[in-house]
């Protein structure tokens, strides 16, 4: 059963007369009079002329249907019917107007909205009616009809209604359409709608970085099963479409067991450029950005954790953890940790956001606490053997093992590691670097680990070492050309990135950088790449797929919100959306959100 739904637009009017006894719908003021219902009774009576034939200066015909009307209430609601009306066309003058290509139907409800303001529009006729009001330049009929339309977008029918908007160029109703499509494109998928698209509209939806997918994979199987559907017909169009398919971004397994079995011949540089991705990463920059750019919702979230904020000249400690979306370009408050932590580290393992030592006030801490974001629960695991903060703490994806580096114990800066095996749940000592320290930036890159910069209590370093399970030893590596402590590091196609920092021990807001170096591990050789926007230390810095994100800060006089996105391929650094920042309760009580 259709649904139904009526828009009403009030035609308002202001016309003043003098009259000598103003009856009650007459309001008088200084001397002015004002019949406040007057546009009203005037389209009333209009309405009444048109439906017993008066005065009528006009037929319309589209198809059977004839209809006598008035120019003027036509030229009134209708730019396509004042433009005709106020024109030397034949027509202006004419008393019969043939409209081809109009839905009778639609015309005369298109005309009975002129005098009275109000349509009716039902599932079966809405579409009609759009056409028609979009042909005639109906403004009020196409919003409400947009209106309309965009409440019943459901997955099964947001295609067709993408393809309809389009075709009759109604570009707001067809770019919400074109959105929800996006946004629940798994839905989408696993409708009748989606395997009867056209290949061309099939090309626009995978050429969008903004489709919601978790995984490209789901991408590979979905255009699989639309070719497959009806593979005679549709064969053709398998490499354009699998060249908008992001191969180079599914696993080599994936690759090899779905992928190569299915595709053949007619693929086979796709799947030779996706192996290479893989096997050679330092050349991906290499690779056309396009298919190796991931979509927004494959790149999963990153997180900011605490850290300090300054209130009324004052520095303060904040509990928050935010998340930011990329497709979204948005940050969102998720919870606050559940102790308090200054200096702390952190790492991501699986869906483990782990927080590692820092302190509590003057306190030195050798606890962990992790949240997991499943069950979005705190919880705990085994404390370290050192009281760490100032500390570098990163893991060995996928299953560990997690690594605490350096820092300093309250009384001395500390060259020990520490290694947490999440099968056992224990924490052990591996061997020692050859430097102490805290404030340092710490990687995994080709299953070893690099610890960069930081400071040893008498000076910022540039040094780097790099540890190897394996052997249990630490090789020093060609050092960055600055000093930097407070040095933030991320690992991106095979290569080590440095960012910002600071050269001196002190607080020195001119010592802070916006410089950035990458650090070729087969080469050894370290290179300048763009600056940031700001010069800071203290960066939060995370990988979302394929790019570096340097997120807050301090500047040597402020803590930062900013957060910058660098892009390898270009060589450059982007804005994105500011943190959100902390709602801290200020000195007379209120809350002040940062």
């Amino acid at each position: 059963m259709s649904s139904r739904r009526y828009f009403t637009i009030q035609l308002k009017s202001s016309v003043f007369c003098k009259l000598r006894d103003p009856p009650d719908h007459i309001v008088a003021h200084d001397g002015r009079y004002k019949c406040i219902n007057h546009a009203a009774k005037s389209f009333n009576k209009l309405c009444h002329f048109y439906k017993s034939d008066q005065l009528t200066d006009i037929t319309l015909i589209a198809g059977d249907t004839i209809i006598n009307t008035h120019k003027l209430v036509l030229a009134s609601v209708s730019e396509y019917f004042s433009t005709m009306f106020n024109s030397d066309l034949l027509e202006s003058r004419a008393k019969e107007v043939e409209l081809h290509d109009v839905n009778g139907e639609a015309l005369n409800d298109l005309v009975t909205f002129a005098y009275t303001g109000g349509i009716e529009l039902k599932e079966d006729s809405v579409e009609n009616i759009l056409a028609a009001a979009v042909f005639l330049r109906f403004g009020d009929v196409i919003k409400a009809c947009t209106m309309f339309l965009r409440k019943q977008l459901d997955p099964n029918n947001c295609i067709g209604i993408a393809m309809f908007a389009e075709s009759r160029n109604c570009y707001e109703l067809r770019d919400a359409a074109v959105s929800f499509t996006e946004e629940h494109f798994i839905d989408v998928m696993a409708s009748q709608e989606f395997l009867m698209m056209p290949a061309d509209e099939l090309a626009k939806f995978l050429s969008s970085d903004d489709v919601n997918v978790p995984s490209e994979e789901l991408i590979y199987k979905g255009v699989m099963a639309w070719i497959e559907h009806d593979l005679e017909n549709r064969s053709q169009h398998l490499k354009k479409l699998l060249g908008l398919v992001k191969l180079p971004l599914l696993s080599p397994a994936f690759l090899v067991d779905e992928v190569v079995p299915k595709v053949g011949q007619g693929g086979e540089s796709l799947i030779i450029e996706a192996l290479k991705y893989h096997a050679v990463p330092e050349r991906r920059t290499k690779l056309p950005a396009n298919r190796v750019t991931p979509r927004k919702s494959t790149v999963g979230q990153l997180f900011s954790v605490a850290g300090c904020v300054r209130v009324e000249d004052m520095v303060n400690w904040s509990s928050t953890i935010e998340a930011y979306s990329p497709r979204h370009n948005s940050w969102s408050h998720v919870t606050s940790l559940p102790h308090r932590r200054l200096q702390s580290g952190v790492a991501a393992l699986g869906q483990k956001l782990f927080v590692v030592g820092g302190r509590d006030g003057l306190k030195t801490l050798n606890s962990i606490d992790f949240l997991d974001l499943d069950a979005k629960l705190w919880l705990s695991i085994t404390p370290m053997s050192t009281c760490r903060h100032g500390l570098g703490v990163t893991t060995m994806e996928p299953n560990g093992p997690l690594y605490a580096v350096g820092g300093h114990d309250g009384w001395s800066y500390l060259n020990t590691v520490e290694r947490w095996d999440p099968d056992t749940g224990e924490w052990s000592y591996i061997k020692s670097m050859n430097s102490p320290r805290s404030t340092v930036g710490v990687a995994i890159l080709y299953n070893r680990l690099y610890v960069v910069g930081g400071r040893d209590g008498i000076a910022c370093l540039k040094s780097i070492e790099a540890y190897d399970p394996l052997s249990d030893k630490w090789t020093s590596c060609t050092p960055m050309s600055k000093r930097r402590g407070g040095v933030a590091v991320a690992v991106l196609d095979g290569y080590l990135y440095a960012l910002g920092g600071h050269d001196v021990p002190t607080c020195n807001s001119a010592a802070r950088f916006s410089c950035v170096e990458r650090y070729d591990p087969k080469m050894d050789r370290w290179q300048n790449v763009c600056s940031m926007s700001v010069g800071r230390d203290g960066i939060g810095a995370g990988i979302l797929g394929n790019r570096i994100f340097a997120v807050g800060g301090y500047d040597g006089e402020s803590y930062l919100k900013v957060v910058e996105a660098y892009d390898l391929n270009t060589d450059t650094w982007s804005q994105r959306a500011n943190q959100i920042g902390p709602v801290l309760k200020t000195k007379d009580g209120s809350s002040q959100k940062l």
